[in-house]
């Protein structure tokens, strides 16, 4: 913008009032097309680049802005699959009410600075993905009152949340399992270390995520006579569930079926058979959620929730004021493919 000219300017140098100009650009309704063209054409031969983004938000009380809060590293917004397909149904919603999104991933090692990175954002909402609930930065929106709409599921009629009932979800899994004679099960879970560093075996109380809490108990409701053990490579990716997988099949403690609570450690698994020329469905089952594109490709039994859809309901739950249910439940399916069959005879 060239310096010293202002709204008031082109104002002047069109012979209009300075709130027409603005209407040219925040209400171009208001105006005919005629003069909205002139308008912008001796602005942008003034060199006015527009009225000021932040001043007009000071001045409106909007940022314009929706805040996708995820615990994890940023990257993992590009790179899984379940987070992209997420992302792109909110972004959907979100440009047809003219509003951007700004990722904000929440160190689990640096947990005040998310709070405080959350205190400072310019937001007028917030999208909670995969944020364990007791983070501080969801206190710090409660306390700034910026509305809120969670992808996991509470119990408290003032929530907000678009979610799937984790526990009957697995249950289904569960059955499908037992129904096939499973009674030894590795279920493959995530944690706050590196993906692929390291395989540890872990309680139920060590897991800390919610819906992978959840997903563990459905499985045990429908399996309550199996040995299920818990195994952890890092967060959420490929890498730790191959890790994982690895470990337990190089014990001498080999479980019938390998669970990933997620499709993308489910294909690591998967990886980690083959290159032992195991095959899945018949060595050992896999089994995995979500329903990820890659999981068809690859045969994976899934629970398949409609990940898009979650997505879109948030957003719409966040910036559509026709949507009046604040606690929205999404069905699942179970999909059944090659990677499951009959538990292997000892």
């Amino acid at each position: 913008m060239s310096p010293g000219v202002t709204l008031k300017t082109v104002a002047q140098a069109v012979g209009v009032s300075p709130s027409t100009v603005s209407n040219a650009y925040n209400k171009p309704d208001q105006l005919s097309a005629a003069l909205r063209e002139r308008i912008l054409a001796t602005a942008q031969e003034l060199g006015y680049a527009g009225p000021d983004a932040s001043a007009r938000a000071l001045r409106s009380g909007k940022a314009g802005a929706v805040g996708v809060l995820f615990t994890d590293k940023l990257a993992y917004a590009f790179s899984d699959p379940y987070a992209v397909g997420f992302l792109a149904g909110l972004a959907e919603v979100a440009e047809e009410f003219t509003t951007s999104l700004l990722l904000m991933p929440l160190s689990s090692s640096d947990i005040q600075g998310g709070a405080n990175a959350v205190q400072q954002a310019a937001i007028d909402a917030a999208a909670i993905f995969c944020v364990a609930g007791g983070h501080p930065a969801l206190d710090t929106l409660r306390a700034r009152g910026v509305p809120m709409v969670s992808t996991d599921r509470g119990d408290h009629p003032d929530l907000s949340w678009v979610a799937i009932d984790e526990v009957e979800a697995a249950a289904k899994l569960g059955k499908h399992l037992a129904r096939l004679g499973h009674r030894d099960i590795v279920v493959l879970v995530d944690n706050a270390e590196a993906a692929g560093r390291r395989a540890v075996e872990m309680t139920l109380d060590e897991v800390g995520y919610t819906d992978c809490e959840l997903r563990i108990r459905g499985l045990q409701k429908e399996m309550p006579d199996a040995r299920i053990r818990l195994v952890s490579g890092g967060h959420n990716a490929f890498s730790s569930g191959l890790i994982g997988a690895e470990w337990v099949l190089d014990s001498q403690d080999r479980p019938t079926a390998i669970v990933g609570l997620s499709d993308v450690q489910a294909l690591g698994a998967m990886e980690a058979m083959r290159t032992r020329g195991l095959v899945p469905g018949r060595d050992l089952t896999v089994a995995g959620f979500d329903d990820i594109p890659q999981a068809e490709t690859a045969g994976l039994t899934t629970i398949r929730q409609p990940i898009k859809d979650k997505g879109r309901t948030v957003g719409r739950v966040l910036l559509d004021p026709a949507v009046q249910d604040r606690q929205i439940l999404l069905p699942t399916e179970l999909v059944v493919r090659a990677s499951s069959g009959p538990a292997p005879r000892n």
